[in-house]
Parts: structure tokens; sequence; C-alpha cells
């Protein structure tokens, strides 16, 4: 057993790190205070190739498998532009899966190259207000009206969504009832978002100022048939092929910014001097610091067993569910304690740690609730009875 990273691996971490940090405390808290995107970092990023980085090479991505995304959305998270800099890239990594997967030939030549170079901004329309997690309920519909499809419904928490030229959507095609089960009759789409029948609202939230969250209310929107991902009905199917990558990139990112917070407080524990010594000497700061580094190193040692185990071919919703959950809750502890570590100034934005925690809320919150994993651990891993 090799936990060592390959050169390639280990090329990766390099890279991406040294990209991002050209792009400084600075830099992010004045996108934190304004809320404007960060096209200069997305450019980049895009220049240098990361955002395809699991794409197709024909196509101009990397070919590369989830371990890879993993090490690099880790490094993302870890630099000063934490979850901020995570999030503004986030949907291309996992988001277009479902195109290289079940797309046919033309749509993959038509659409994955734009995404890649970043010529294209997307979003993912899936999240509804009263569905929550039970995408099966899901009421938006995509109507067939005899050379296209009209969809109306709402959208909920569609990420990007004031940049977005794309929107992939998942549709009830067929009406719930006329299905032998609810997870039947839902469609996947990539289609425009068409501003004149999509009204994008933002949501003012808490924190990741800089990357806009939205309710989408759709009105009308016509999608034509050479828009719809692979066959009509089977869209939850396709989904769930992206669900455990994207578990293993947020645990990833959400160790990611742990290690953020730990680092900054570690530095300020070495430097900061009460009563004429460092105040890192006393073990009252040392042992919880102590104790966020070795949860952290957990956390991200769990996401690359779940990336192994997919890019393997392998079983690996029990890990990618556990890594989501240990990153989410390790990365919150870590930055809860660098703003304790801090003291006082840990409250003030100049220091960073207080956009830090706030911003790994979103790890513990999404794309599913830590109480849901535990549910989903008790009952595959532990062969519990289900419970909801």
């Amino acid at each position: 057993m090799d936990f060592s990273l390959t050169d390639d691996q280990l090329s990766i971490r390099d890279n991406v790190a040294g990209l991002c940090a050209r792009f400084n405390d600075e830099y992010w808290h004045d996108h934190d205070r304004t809320g404007e995107f960060p096209h200069e970092f997305h450019k980049a990023m895009a220049d240098a190739g990361w955002l395809g980085i699991t794409m197709p090479e024909e196509f101009g991505g990397a070919n590369l498998g989830v371990t890879e995304a993993a090490i690099m959305m880790h490094e993302v998270a870890k630099s000063p532009g934490g979850m901020s800099a995570a999030s503004a890239i986030h949907i291309n990594i996992f988001g277009p899966h479902p195109i290289v997967v079940f797309g046919n030939q033309e749509q993959k030549e038509r659409w994955l190259p734009d995404l890649i170079q970043g010529k294209i901004k997307t979003c993912f329309g899936v999240t509804e207000p009263n569905s929550g997690l039970n995408t099966s309920a899901i009421q938006t519909k995509a109507v067939w009206n005899k050379d296209h499809y009209i969809a109306n419904g709402q959208k909920m928490w569609t990420t990007t969504g004031q940049e977005a030229d794309k929107i992939m959507l998942l549709a009830r095609t067929t009406p719930i009832e006329e299905c032998k089960k609810p997870t039947d009759g839902l469609s996947i789409f990539y289609t425009d978002l068409n501003r004149e029948h999509c009204d994008v609202r933002v949501i003012e939230k808490m924190g990741r100022k800089a990357v806009d969250s939205n309710e989408v209310f759709i009105n009308d929107l016509p999608i034509p048939k050479e828009d719809l991902v692979g066959e009509e009905g089977k869209g939850f199917y396709y989904l769930l092929h992206s669900l455990n990558p994207e578990r293993v990139l947020i645990g990833a990112e959400g160790a990611g910014v742990g290690m953020n917070a730990l680092a900054r407080a570690t530095k300020y524990a070495k430097d900061r001097e009460v009563f004429g010594r460092p105040i890192g000497q006393n073990q009252s700061i040392q042992h919880p610091l102590a104790e966020n580094w070795m949860e952290l190193e957990a956390a991200m040692l769990m996401a690359m067993k779940a990336a192994y185990l997919y890019d393997s071919g392998q079983e690996c919703g029990t890990y990618a569910n556990a890594a989501k959950y240990m990153g989410g809750e390790a990365g919150f502890k870590a930055c809860q304690q660098a703003v304790l570590t801090h003291g006082g100034v840990g409250y003030a934005k100049e220091f960073t740690v207080e956009r830090l925690m706030r911003e790994v809320m979103i790890c513990r919150i999404a794309p599913i609730s830590p109480q849901l994993i535990l549910c989903y651990i008790a009952e595959k891993a532990l062969g519990l009875p289900k419970s909801y």
C-alpha cells in the first residue's frame, strides 16, 4: 500500500498552489466585500488547463481521474481564496459529468471545449425549495411541444447563476403518477440560460459573496431536443454518476479550507506574545490545533481512498460520503479553532479566518447534510435498518 503521490500528482499539487498564490488575501477580501465574481482567477485556471482536468483529452481536457481533481481542489481551498476560489470552478469539475458519460459525440463536441477553455460558464439546476434532498419530488417540468420542450418551474441555490451562460437542468418529463418508480421520468438538459424566460435572483447569504447563489424562476423556457442529455426519463440515474465525485471533492475542499485556517492559526500562535511568551507555547493553544491537524489529515486520506475506489471502478459510495462528512466537520472545527486562537482579532476581516469559518459551512451543509450521511453509513456500512 503506497500513500505517496506520483510525480505527476505532485506536479499538479505544486502548479495549482503556485497559480493560486498569485491571488492573495487582498484580492479575495475585495471580492468578498464587493461580491464581484473572480473572473481573473477563473480565467487563469482555464488558461492553465485546470478546468478540464477530468474531461476527455480529445476536447482539450486532461482525462485525469477524481484523484487528481481532489488533489487540485484541496490545493485551491488551501489557498488564500478558500471556498470562494473552489466554488468559482467547482461546477466545471463534476457538473459536466453527465455530458461526458451519457452525451453523444455531437453534444460533446458542441459543449465541452468551451467549458474547458472557460469561454462558457454553467450552473446546476437541481435543488428546489419544496423538495430539498428528495430529488424525485421536484416540480419543474419540461413538456414536449411538437419540436421542442417547454420548461416551467423554480430552482434554488443555483451557484453562479448570475454569471452562467448555460444551465444543467433536471426536470420531470413524465408525470410521477405515470412512472413505476418516483425516480423515473426525470430528464437532464444542458441548455441556454435564456434570461427572457429565466428570472435569476441572488440569494443574500452568510459567506462566499463573490460566488453567487440564486433562485431561478423558469417560465416557458424553450429547450431544443438536441439539448437533452442521454435518454428521456433517465436523468436521475445519470445524476447519480456525479454524486460520488462531488462528495469526494467537497470533502477535499473542506479539508483544504481547514488546513488554510490551521496554517493561519499556527502562525499567529507562534507570533503572538502574551506575558512574555508566544501563546503557542501554551498547551491549551497547542492541543486543539494538533487535534485539528490529525482530523484534517484523516479527512483527506478518506477522500483519497474514495477517489481511488471511484477511479478504479470499485464501489465507493460509503467512502465518498464519509469523505464529505469528515472534510466538512474537520474543516469547520479547524476554522472555528482558528478564530478562537486569534482571540478578538479573529473576528476582524483583516485576519481572514472569520471568512474561512463562514465559507466552510458550505462543506457541512451541501450537497447533503451530515445527518443524512450518518443515516447512509449506518445503513450501508453497518447494516442497520433504514431510518427514513
